[in-house]
């Protein structure tokens, strides 16, 4: 997220044309360029689950599911919760990491074909 923003705005600020949005959906099809169907992104934690541990808007994402059970790990062993909730923390921390570089792909993947749409339209 760092350096999202920074390389957005900059090149948002020269080539719009070819600057993904981050504030709104893909531009292009999910499935374009692909051979095979990608599967889509689903949410596994529901909105009462989320709702029930008082998820904040920035923690109901699609590691969600993984948050609730080491919130509840680190309430059930407080306050040494450090080491007996290793295993949850792991898998929340993969799953934030695994979403993270999927976002940083999806941004880049706009970002390329965008500037081929340019590239085509000045041809």
């Amino acid at each position: 997220r760092m350096g999202t923003k920074l390389s957005v705005s900059v090149e948002g600020g020269f080539q719009p044309e070819i600057a993904p949005r981050t504030d709104r959906p893909p531009t292009f099809d999910p499935q374009y360029g692909f051979e095979g169907k990608r599967k889509p992104r689903e949410m596994k934690a529901t909105w009462e689950e989320m709702d029930q541990y008082n998820l904040k808007p920035g923690q109901r994402d699609y590691c969600a599911h993984l948050l609730m059970p080491l919130m509840k790990c680190q309430t059930e062993n407080a306050p040494f919760a450090g080491h007996a909730c290793d295993g949850a923390r792991a898998a929340w921390d993969k799953c934030e990491y695994d979403d993270y570089i999927m976002r940083i792909k999806e941004f880049e993947r706009e970002r390329r074909l965008l500037q081929r749409a340019a590239r085509k339209a000045d041809n």
